[in-house]
């Protein structure tokens, strides 16, 4: 198998992420956005969308989408669960990832689509749209605060694929212009100590 990747962006982020804390290492090939590389005709092949990662299966056919890349390696790698072990534990763990990924992840996009120069020529840019989606970004991170806690991860004592798309999230915010605003200080503390970790590290 192949991923096809540029780990700096949010999504190949968060699928190394958890890589990493699984312990499972694939052959990486970096698609360059910057020069839209996966826009060229031959990465099309691989994912019409354009999208990063792209993961290539020994059978020559791919999985496009993060989430369903994370959720195939977990079905082939059970131990080490990052997902819950229970039916209760899953359900809890995708709901809290998916607050990371609407929530946050989203709307940090939204605000960088709408206020980056980079994006200038190529969207119609909406003050407002960058403001609404500041507004929303406070909301799901004050909840995922609150749900934090005092834990060392957010679900609890071990990583979860919640803590990934979240890391990916807020590390993307630092580079979009919407940083962690500290006085979330139960996330201010989870974040500072998950980058110390060897999965998260550049």
């Amino acid at each position: 198998m192949r991923l096809y990747t540029y780990s700096i962006a949010p999504n190949p982020r968060r699928v190394h992420v958890y890589l990493a804390e699984k312990g499972i290492e694939l052959t990486l090939e970096t698609v360059d956005i910057a020069t839209a590389a996966n826009r060229s005709p031959e990465f099309l092949k691989k994912n019409p969308l354009g999208g990063l990662p792209v993961l290539e299966l020994d059978d020559g056919s791919h999985l496009t989408e993060s989430l369903a890349i994370i959720e195939y390696f977990e079905e082939l790698h059970p131990e080490k669960p990052m997902i819950g072990r229970t039916p209760l534990e899953r359900a809890r763990t995708r709901e809290v990832e998916r607050i990371a990924e609407i929530g946050v992840l989203s709307q940090v996009g939204t605000i960088f689509q709408n206020t980056s120069p980079l994006f200038a020529g190529r969207v119609k840019q909406s003050a407002d749209a960058a403001q609404n989606a500041r507004a929303r970004l406070a909301n799901s991170l004050t909840v995922l605060d609150h749900k934090i806690g005092d834990k060392p991860f957010v679900l609890g004592g071990e990583p979860t694929i919640a803590d990934c798309t979240l890391f990916a999230a807020l590390r993307f915010g630092e580079f979009a212009g919407a940083p962690l605003d500290p006085g979330f200080r139960k996330l201010a503390r989870w974040y500072t100590a998950f980058a110390q970790r060897p999965s998260a590290r550049d």
